[in-house]
């Protein structure tokens, strides 16, 4: 197939100046009509078909912003516009951050761009400070302009002014699974709420690596899981994605970039990278959704700072798994889910590549978790044990006090039958009759008092009584 490259030097060209060799490179209007083919044959320009090989054939920003390249799919937006729709990235639209930089929320309509529905958005702009760059960002444009999946967030469009970079989303309303599953201002997540979000991640996973040309996503963590009113779940942030391998290779053979306590072990250990480190990277958030606690925590002791370290060896063993679930789910899970979760789990995050599941065969497992109903009712509620002194204690109080309430019940009644009988007694009678009723139960050695220090004492009596009998 005919591919079309990009320079990186012509994607910047106030900043080089670059001799263009007739004899070697076509005319831009070939490379042009090239690129135009390829789209017209519904083939996907992979990022390796963009280069920095001085050789190779460079598209201007005319021709990127012409959507020459990557279709029609995107809008180009100004960076006034995207100031408009986000009141100048104002403190009280401001969403977030992550590592591409600050993310903020806007409203769009047909009137900023003609043939737009009018939509919430969230406009990502780079962190000229941070870590990512330009090259992130064009890889951002080149995969998801093309890519479209209702499991990947959808990139709506781009602006690209002088160093700006910024790329606009459809907005996603619950945030990023992180802040829904560790954050301490959110509710716990259900049991079936954390499966279905799982699904739609594998889902998102499995389309990628299903692809013609095959994408390697390489930073698949719970912040990069987005999700929708409806807890559907998107896949976001694509700088890091790559092409994966074709033909009779078996990796790809990369830098070694990605999040700590996420990259699979061979990936780390060798820079060879494949379908199978997103798999890897899946178990990890899968035990997340399992343990309720973050892939790495230094607060935690050292044996579990590192999640998959501490908490892998006991997810084949059905005995040890409450040992790990998540306590704040209060046994409000499946346990046969569970179980099943927690063997896909130990298969992901096996240290042998090809002895992980692939992800649709991930997809298959998990679906049917779904479905499984064999979810405790009613709250689960703990008991703290007491000794069996406590108990004796308790019940015998309990008695005496349901006893004092019976007397008194009955007290009231003989009264009031001899008042509807004719008797009568003035007030000051009546007053002092009560009183002194009150007065003499609470003289009796058998009065309901329930304070703590009653208690104590009448514990502490009892106690000496005995050892006097013995």
């Amino acid at each position: 197939m005919v591919s079309c490259k990009v320079v990186w030097k012509s994607v910047l060209p106030n900043c080089f100046k670059v001799k263009i060799d007739t004899n070697v490179v076509p005319s831009e209007a070939k490379v042009i009509e090239v690129c135009k083919q390829i789209n017209s044959d519904h083939h996907r320009l992979a990022f390796s078909d963009i280069s920095t090989d001085s050789r190779s054939v460079f598209i201007s920003l005319d021709d990127l912003s012409s959507n020459a390249v990557i279709g029609s799919n995107l809008h180009v937006f100004t960076l006034d516009e995207l100031k408009l729709i986000t009141s100048d990235f104002s403190s009280a639209n401001f969403l977030g951050k992550g590592g591409f930089g600050p993310v903020h929320k806007g409203f769009i309509d047909d009137k900023i761009k003609p043939g737009l529905d009018a939509q919430p958005v969230a406009v990502k702009l780079l962190d000229l400070d941070g870590n990512q760059g330009h090259q992130e960002w064009l890889t951002e444009v080149v995969f998801l302009g093309q890519l479209r999946h209702p499991h990947l967030v959808k990139l709506i469009g781009y602006c690209w002014e002088d160093e700006q970079r910024l790329l606009v989303y459809e907005y996603m309303a619950r945030g990023n699974l992180e802040d829904q599953l560790f954050s301490r201002y959110s509710s716990c997540l259900p049991w079936s709420t954390r499966i279905k979000i799982m699904v739609g991640a594998a889902k998102g996973l499995a389309f990628l690596h299903g692809e013609e040309k095959p994408v390697i996503y390489r930073d698949f963590k719970a912040s990069n899981i987005l999700l929708d009113s409806d807890y559907r779940a998107k896949l976001s942030d694509f700088g890091l994605a790559k092409d994966g391998p074709e033909g009779d290779n078996t990796h790809v053979s990369t830098r070694v970039m990605g999040t700590h306590g996420y990259a699979a072990p061979e990936y780390i250990m060798t820079g060879h990278l494949t379908s199978k480190s997103d798999v890897y990277s899946f178990g990890v958030v899968l035990l997340e959704l399992i343990t309720g606690l973050r892939a790495v925590d230094k607060k935690r002791p050292i044996k579990e700072r590192i999640l998959v370290d501490w908490a892998r060896p006991m997810l084949r063993d059905s005995h040890k798994l409450d040992r790990i679930m998540d306590p704040r789910l209060e046994g409000q899970y499946s346990t046969q889910g569970a179980k099943r979760v927690a063997a896909l789990a130990y298969q992901c995050l096996s240290h042998q590549p090809r002895s992980r599941p692939t992800m649709s065969n991930i997809v298959k497992t998990l679906e049917p978790v779904l479905d499984l109903k064999d979810i405790p009712i009613g709250p689960f509620v703990y008991v703290v044990p007491s000794s069996k002194g406590d108990k004796e204690m308790e019940i015998g109080a309990l008695k005496t006090k349901v006893d004092d309430e019976n007397k008194a019940n009955i007290r009231e009644k003989e009264e009031e039958k001899r008042n509807a009988g004719g008797e009568r007694e003035d007030s000051n009678t009546r007053q002092r009759r009560v009183g002194h009723r009150h007065k003499h139960r609470l003289k009796t050695d058998d009065a309901a008092v329930y304070s703590d220090t009653h208690l104590y004492h009448k514990t502490s009596k009892a106690r000496k009584n005995k050892q006097n009998s013995c």
